[in-house]
């Protein structure tokens, strides 16, 4: 792997959020993370000199969709897709613009390293079409992993932890140390598996969602009849669902906020 980072000049680039991945065991195991790919379509963002996707070429996934925006990575893979032909599709492209269900048939799992920098993005757009996956294998800072996973009253919980879960069952399943990459980051790192709820909210609904917890975190010091003023009619909102308005957001379970962002969206 180092030699060919050196042979295609594959140096790590702030920019994009770069951190290499280059031990095969250790990407052996985060494929192993993702379970039985036997037969699955797997996207992976970000592979850069290829270490991840190796290790997923290794399993029986029927097929690997590896998704680069860095061109300098392109031609790195290229070389993995001539050894993997049928199996392995190379696009360059901004993942944010990759509709997973449009780009692979069923059944789709997503698992990736992904760029620091587009973590969180991301993943609240695969939370949107979750419905279309049967799981996502996926390592983020370890900040952002624990913010994911993180139980109500807790110094982590917050909004990407309640779409997460409202979602999704969310597990840390691994912690990954900053020496483990080429070169290594200032923070620890960290797995998350997402393996989402078997019913679908829709459009609407998950809108509601993200309306919902964007007013309620982003005043996470007031009382939610302050913080949820914005929506409009926030005392008769929490009466409805039975939720007191002295309470503040990070004390409302998952439920809670299910039942807010029902009633928010049936209300129009």
């Amino acid at each position: 792997m180092r030699e060919t980072v050196a042979r295609h000049g594959l140096d790590a680039r702030k920019s994009l959020g770069q951190h290499f991945l280059l031990d095969e065991a250790l990407c052996a195991r985060i494929a192993a993370l993702a379970g039985d790919l036997a037969g699955r379509h797997v996207l992976e963002v970000g592979p850069g000199p290829g270490g991840l996707t190796r290790a997923l070429l290794a399993t029986p996934a029927a097929r690997v969709l590896a998704v680069e925006l860095d061109r300098r990575a392109i031609a790195a893979l290229a070389e993995l897709v001539a050894l993997h032909p049928g199996r392995l599709e190379l696009r360059e492209a901004d993942a944010m613009t990759i509709d997973p269900a449009e780009a692979l048939p069923a059944p789709r799992r997503i698992v990736a390293n992904l760029p620091y920098n587009v973590g969180t993005p991301l993943l609240v757009r695969w939370l949107r079409g979750a419905a279309a996956l049967e799981g996502m294998t996926l390592m983020f800072q370890q900040e952002v992993a624990e913010r994911i996973c993180a139980a109500p009253d807790t110094e982590h919980y917050g909004r990407l932890g309640v779409l997460a879960q409202w979602r999704c069952r969310a597990q840390f399943l691994m912690r990954l140390p900053p020496g483990a990459f080429s070169p290594p980051p200032k923070v620890f790192s960290a797995v998350v598996g997402l393996v989402p709820h078997p019913e679908d909210p829709g459009p609407g609904l998950f809108a509601a969602m993200e309306r919902l917890t964007a007013a309620a975190f982003g005043q996470r010091r007031k009382m939610l009849r302050g913080s949820l003023k914005g929506l409009g009619g926030a005392e008769a909102l929490l009466e409805a669902a039975g939720i007191a308005g002295d309470r503040r957001a990070e004390t409302l379970s998952i439920a809670e906020f299910d039942r807010l962002a029902r009633l928010l969206h049936a209300r129009g």
